[in-house]
């Protein structure tokens, strides 16, 4: 196996266990000296906002489930301590040999960790009909018309003596039925 450059490679371990095998490899860079060979080990995730209940709570998900990202010099040594770490089942790879991610998918992957503006998930979208769980018309259900995720804002069609009325509320007032 020829010397490469310092390169990004996708390695492939169980889903739920991305966490445990970056510190398995964290500890055996240690342990076996690889640090001027294996220099980042990185579990991809992203913050999210999750509006449950009308409650706000930012939660960190996995960009890539059952996969970690590591920054390395690939040679016989370290492509050895990497695939026989526990957690590692396998370099992204084709055939036998490990495939390097582009540069530009790398960057990207790396941005979309560093984003400072949380992705917003919410239970419903439009046209579903949601609750009312906070304000005057508590308890009323309307049906979602338009989201505003810059403006964390929602605007729903709610029936009052038979007409359709739009109301605008705070993300946090409403939750999906």
């Amino acid at each position: 196996m020829e010397e490469n450059a310092k390169q990004w490679y996708v390695l492939h371990t169980y889903s739920g266990y991305e966490e445990r095998t970056k510190d398995n490899l964290d500890m055996r860079i240690d342990s076996m000296d690889m640090k001027e060979k294996i220099f980042q080990v990185v579990v991809p995730t992203e913050d999210e906002i999750e509006i449950k209940g009308g409650e706000r709570k930012t939660v960190s998900r996995k960009i890539l489930p059952g996969y970690i990202l590591i920054q390395m010099d690939l040679d016989e040594q370290s492509w050895y301590v990497v695939r026989n770490t526990p957690g590692v089942t396998g370099f992204v790879a084709s055939g036998t040999r490990p495939v390097p991610l582009e540069k530009e998918e790398a960057e990207h992957m790396l941005s979309r960790m560093k984003s400072t503006v949380p992705k917003i998930k919410l239970g419903f979208s439009e046209g579903e009909n949601i609750r009312i769980i906070d304000g005057p018309f508590a308890e009323f259900i309307g049906t979602v018309d338009e989201i505003n995720l810059e403006k964390g804002k929602v605007r729903l069609m709610v029936s009052f003596f038979g007409r359709e009325t739009p109301i605008d509320l705070d993300l946090s007032q409403v939750e999906g039925i």
